[in-house]
């Protein structure tokens, strides 16, 4: 390869190329170089894959890729550049992305910075040139590898020490992430959903339903849409004792997303989510909240080879057949080859058969593995907000 700015670059153990300023290092010893860009230095976490054609922010800011490398397959990201109003969260996401094509400059009327320029304000590392099929392929085949990603301006990277970096990570299995970026205080929720043209709705004055939010590692645009479909909404950090949300007097609990292993995170979690079904909370858990929904019913978490991340994923939805195209983020899933009889399985991947869905017998409770939310993605489970804040209402 004679020059990493203009070519891109299959995973290999090769020498590093002229021009090359940023490499990734897979566990196994395999190196991708490419172009650096955004922030200089490195990061480790585990190298996964998103489909999704728009949201790239959205994605960044995402919480629930704490700790891992976003691969996107569609090839240009970066060229309708950056804005504010497309944050997901003020905490951290994705620690870096590798893209294919090298970022141009942005032609959006949206735009307010470049993505180069923002993700080095985000002090997250970008690595262009890069065959990013061939990356997502190995990804698919072996599974999700752990990874450091370096950029230097002048090529300068301590290979082995990079090696031992990223060989020595432990990994997302048995990691829990959301006590990491959840927020840290209770906070009154206001503001609706973006308009074009009008930009974040208010939220309405009047007495609606009182929903707590359990925040996980939360993208904003829940509770944007939990206060569209009529609820008022408390977000409370990840730790939060039993006694404070009974406290709030909720009409239902919401379970949000987040990164990280659902079991670990479930030994705080689980056991304040068993005592909420027990008093008979309806409750509505969405992605890692779905997970540990799961676990407080007495199902199992397991870790899945390649997961699920992307804006255009098939969903069945078991009672009607009825199939929605959703947005998924996830390394976790809950095992449905032995669901306990406590659950009933409500919805599934058209992908690979794993679980999308389940309610609790008995309960007003029910979650769901994808992000009905969207942002990115199409709005095709907006519904199941309703459906939650119907309970609550009834």
């Amino acid at each position: 390869m004679a020059d990493a700015a203009s070519s891109h670059a299959q995973p290999s153990a090769g020498q590093q190329p002229k021009g090359a300023t940023g490499v990734l290092v897979l566990a196994d010893g395999t190196l991708v170089w490419g172009k650096g860009f955004g922030a200089v230095g490195e990061a480790v976490g585990e190298v996964c894959f998103n489909t999704a054609m728009t949201g790239y922010q959205e994605v960044m800011t995402d919480p629930s890729y704490a700790g891992q490398i976003v691969t996107f397959t569609f090839p240009h990201i970066g060229n309708v550049g950056c804005n504010d109003e497309d944050l997901e969260s003020k905490v951290d996401g994705a620690v870096g992305c590798v893209v294919r094509e090298d970022v141009t400059v942005p032609s959006n009327f949206r735009s307010r910075e470049e993505f180069t320029r923002w993700l080095a304000a985000k002090g997250k590392i970008g690595l262009a040139g890069i065959d990013t099929r061939a990356l997502t392929r190995r990804i698919r085949l072996s599974g999700a590898p752990n990874a450091v990603i370096a950029h230097h301006p002048e090529g300068r990277f301590d290979l082995p020490a990079l090696l031992k970096r990223a060989q020595a990570w432990p990994g997302l299995e048995g990691m829990d992430l959301a006590r990491v970026v959840s927020r840290e205080k209770q906070e009154g929720w206001e503001g609706g959903v973006w308009t074009l043209g009008q930009g974040y709705a208010r939220s309405p004055r009047d007495a609606r339903p009182h929903v707590v939010a359990i925040d996980y590692g939360a993208k904003d645009n829940i509770f944007r849409n939990l206060v569209k479909a009529g609820a008022q909404v408390t977000v409370v950090p990840a730790q939060t004792p039993l006694e404070t949300i009974l406290a709030l007097e909720p009409a239902g609990v919401f379970l949000s997303n987040g990164p990280g292993d659902p079991a670990a995170t479930g030994a705080y979690a689980v056991p304040t989510i068993k005592a909420l079904l027990d008093r008979d909370v309806p409750v509505f858990g969405i992605c890692l909240g779905h997970q540990m929904l799961g676990l407080a019913a007495g199902a199992t978490t397991i870790k899945m080879q390649q997961g699920h991340r992307g804006a255009n994923h098939p969903v069945k939805r078991l009672a009607d057949g009825v199939v929605e195209i959703t947005s998924m983020n996830h390394g976790f899933a809950v095992d449905n080859s032995a669901l306990p009889d406590t659950l009933e399985e409500t919805h599934v991947s058209l992908f690979d058969g794993s679980n999308c869905g389940i309610a609790v017998k008995g309960k007003r409770a029910f979650g769901v593995q994808y992000h009905p939310e969207a942002s990115p993605g199409p709005m095709d489970s907006f519904y199941l907000f309703e459906k939650f804040v119907g309970m609550l209402q009834r």
